[in-house]
This record gives structure tokens, C-alpha cells and sequence, in this order.
């Protein structure tokens, strides 16, 4: 059969794809812009009476809709619940009541864990080309992977593609095609944007301490928000800068504008900035839209932390919450309070580890301020009980605060102490070092 009659004899209404869903099943949804619309979550969300154990997991949502209403979910618990694999702003509020379970994940397995989970998979695409390929826009992710390994084992079931002709289309292994698919609902809807944040004194202050370690002809990771935002503001006078990444940095058109980003010392990918999604504005979507310069590729190789080594002087940039004087990070929870997830933070820092020249940075803040006004360390002698390490002391190296800088890989517990006091906040630098000598010294028995 010809791809185009095949695809128009796949065409469904949301009503119809929703309908494939049985009891029992497991529904995968792709990462961010990847996800499916609120239209699609809420034609299975109205079946919820005549459904038992259907668990929905998605990841790093970004589109509003019921399925992240606390008081609107329960009353579907044991029909259909929610369970994701990575948290964001949207679902923060029912993670925080811990309703929802929790699917622990690290970047470069998730395909292979969506590909095992899902009974029923679901990712937008771009309306297919000439050849009958879909593009997968911006968001590549886990997709491939959970639904040609999903489907190959059998496991998979139903494979549902929703059609959004606004998405552009980025280059790359980024490329599914029409026979790939059980069902199309097509759609058409405006891409979610992310404001760009305005960096304050104190991002600026530690993208200082980035910068610093950054030159000509490195490699470079780096996410979203106010401290990479200082960075990619002060990098002008860097030259030879190229990217591999999982997410493209929200500051990438002009970094090549300028001359800073040109990729052309990497050993792999030479000229084309790497990643495996995007989250952006407008300017950033018109930019990436057909650019052989810009290309995706699964997290399962971007984020393979055996690639990443191979790239030298490897720098890879991360946001943290909480470090203890010996080194561990947490970047995705406090307690048992999930807040978002290890995403392929721990990748990168493993890759720069073993990169020559590499340097694995966290960035954070040394410590916040309650709305009683009480100051509260970002430094801590212990992290809460029950707290998830996101990156084990073994690969921490540069922590960078508004203070100052701590390099930690060649250090011992106690000289790792003492270079974490010295840029945590100066108010809780005595209680800290009295903490140090309790849990890190000999006490003499009185």
C-alpha cells in the first residue's frame, strides 16, 4: 500500500485513538513539546469510568490540563492514574502530594524503559514529508526507542502519532516513518514558549566563576535558566565553542551569530551542535526549523556517557538544590518531596568525568531564604533522610556558588568540607565548620 493511503486509512478522531486504550494498560507520552495535546489527554481522561489500572507517564509536561489536577485526579484513582518519569512546574503540585507513584530514570535508558513499559505510546509529529517520514519536531528524546523496541518486542500494542503541523521540523535521526504508526489524529496548535530568564546579581556572579573555566575549543553542556543565561551573555571573546547537549540552549542563535559556537573542534558532529530536544521562544523555533546546522538525536546517544567522554575538555553545566560537606548532589528532590528528576544531569557529569581536560560544574545557590526570613544552607552537614542522590560524591568535581568556587575530585571528606564552607553563605560558615568537626573528626570520650 502506497504510505498515503496507509496514512489517511490511520486518521482518526481523538475520541477514536482514545478508545484503544484498554484496562491494564501502560500509556508512555514523549517528553515536553513531544507530549500530546490537552485534547488527547482529556479524550482518555472521559473514559475513566469504564477503565481500571491505566497508568499515563509522561515527562517534563509543559502543556496545562487535567491530568496534573490533584483534586480532578482523585477521583479517578484505580481507574486512571498518573504516574511520571521526570516533574516540572506543572506537575509539581500533585508530585508534592505524592499522589502520583514515580518512575525513577536517568536520560539515556529511557527509551529502553518506555519501550518496556508501554502498552500504548503516543508522540507528536510533523505531517509527513514526500517520502512518507514524520519528523518528530522538537522533541526526540525517548521516542524512537520505546516505539521500535515497544513494538519489536510485542509489548507495544497501539502506536499513536498526533499530527501538529506547527511544530518545525529539526534535522537529524529525528525521523519516523507513516508505517511506524497504528493511528494519526491530527491537530493543529501553537508551540509552547519559555520566556527567557533575566539573570540577577547572584547568576551573574557565579556565571563569572563558568566563565572562568571555559575555553576556546571546548565542548559544552548546558540547560535552561537565569545562571546559563549569564554565561551565554558573558562568553563574548570565546571562540571554537561547540555543543553537545541534551537540550539546546535557549541563547544558540546568537552564540553562532557571533562567531562563539562554531562546533568545529569536535571530534564527532563536526559544524552541528547537538542535542536531543528543545524548549524555547519563537525566535529559538525559527532558528532550529530546517537548519542543517541544528540536529537531534535519541538521549540513548547524546546522553551515552561513553560518547560525551570522548569529546576533550568536555564541560558540562548543571543546577543543583543541595550538596553534603562529603560531596553528594541532589538536584531532583528534598526528603521524599519529589520536584523533578536525574534527567541526564548524571550522564553529563560522568562523560566529563572521564573527558581529557573535562569538567563537571554544579551550580547553586548557597542557600535561600524562608518566608519567615530564615536562612537555610544549600551546604548541609547531612542531606534530609530519604533524599535521592543525583550525582554520588565519586563524580563530583567544580561546585560553583555566588561565593566562590570548590573543586572537589582529588579531595578527601575533610578537605571537601573545608571547600564547601568556604563558599557557602557566610552567615552559616561557623555552624557548618562545627558540624564538620563532629562528623568528620575523632571526638574524645569525656
Amino acid at each position: 500500500m502506497h504510505w498515503k493511503e496507509e496514512y489517511k486509512r490511520k486518521v482518526v478522531s481523538f475520541e477514536e485513538a482514545a478508545k484503544q486504550v484498554k484496562s491494564g494498560d501502560f500509556v508512555g507520552i514523549e517528553l515536553a513539546i513531544g507530549a500530546c495535546s490537552p485534547d488527547m489527554f482529556h479524550a482518555i481522561l472521559d473514559r475513566w469510568e469504564e477503565l481500571k489500572n491505566v497508568t499515563i507517564s509522561d515527562s517534563v509536561p509543559v502543556r496545562p490540563s487535567k491530568l496534573y489536577d490533584l483534586d480532578f485526579m482523585l477521583n479517578m484513582d484505580g481507574h486512571i492514574n498518573y504516574h511520571p518519569s521526570f516533574g516540572m512546574s506543572l506537575s509539581r503540585k500533585i508530585l508534592e502530594a505524592r499522589f502520583p507513584d514515580y518512575y525513577i530514570e536517568q536520560s539515556h535508558d529511557l527509551g529502553d524503559r518506555y519501550g518496556k513499559w508501554s502498552d500504548v505510546f503516543i508522540t507528536q509529529v510533523i505531517p509527513p514529508n514526500e517520502q512518507g517520514w514524520c519528523n518528530l519536531g522538537l522533541t526526540n528524546f525517548y521516542t524512537m526507542e520505546a516505539i521500535r523496541q515497544g513494538r519489536a518486542s510485542g509489548k507495544q500494542r497501539v502506536t499513536i502519532g498526533e499530527v501538529n503541523d506547527q511544530q518545525p521540523v529539526v534535522y537529524g535521526d529525528n525521523w519516523l516513518h507513516v508505517s511506524e504508526f497504528d493511528f494519526f489524529v491530527e491537530s493543529s496548535a501553537p508551540v509552547p514558549e519559555v520566556t527567557r530568564a533575566e539573570p540577577g546579581e547572584k547568576e551573574k556572579k557565579v556565571g563569572e566563576y563558568v566563565l572562568e573555566l571555559i575555553n576556546d575549543g571546548d565542548t559544552v553542556q548546558m540547560g535552561i535558566g537565569a545562571i546559563p543565561e549569564a554565561v551565554i551573555a558573558g562568553m563574548e571573546g570565546k571562540h571554537d565553542i561547540g555543543i553537545h547537549t541534551e537540550m539546546f540552549p535557549i541563547g544558540l542563535p546568537q552564540l553562532v551569530e557571533n562567531g562563539i559556537i562554531t562546533n568545529e573542534r569536535k571530534p564527532f558532529h563536526k559544524g552541528e551542535t547537538i542535542a536531543t530536544f528543545c524548549i524555547g521562544d519563537k525566535s529559538m523555533y525559527d532558528y532550529v526549523n530546517h537548519n542543517p546546522q541544528c540536529q537531534f538525536h535519541p538521549a540513548a546517544y547524546t546522553n551515552s556517557p561513553m560518547l560525551v567522554a570522548q569529546h576533550p575538555n568536555m564541560v558540562a553545566m548543571n543546577m543543583a538544590l543541595m550538596i553534603d560537606l562529603s560531596g553528594q548532589i541532589t538536584s531532583e528532590g528534598l526528603g521524599h518531596r519529589q520536584i523533578s528528576g536525574t534527567g541526564g544531569q548524571l550522564d553529563f557529569q560522568i562523560g566529563a568525568f572521564h573527558s581529557k581536560g573535562g569538567r563537571g560544574i554544579t551550580l547553586m545557590y548557597a542557600a535561600r531564604t524562608l518566608k519567615d526570613g530564615t536562612l537555610i544552607s544549600s551546604i548541609v552537614p547531612e542531606l534530609p533522610p530519604g533524599t535521592p542522590i543525583t550525582v554520588p560524591r565519586t563524580y563530583a568535581h567544580y561546585v560553583m556558588t555566588e561565593y566562590g568556587v570548590a573543586n572537589l575530585r582529588y579531595k578527601s571528606r575533610r578537605q571537601r568540607a573545608e571547600a564547601l564552607i568556604n563558599i557557602a553563605h557566610p552567615d552559616l560558615r561557623e555552624e557548618l565548620r562545627n558540624s564538620m568537626k563532629k562528623i568528620f573528626y575523632y571526638q574524645k570520650k569525656t
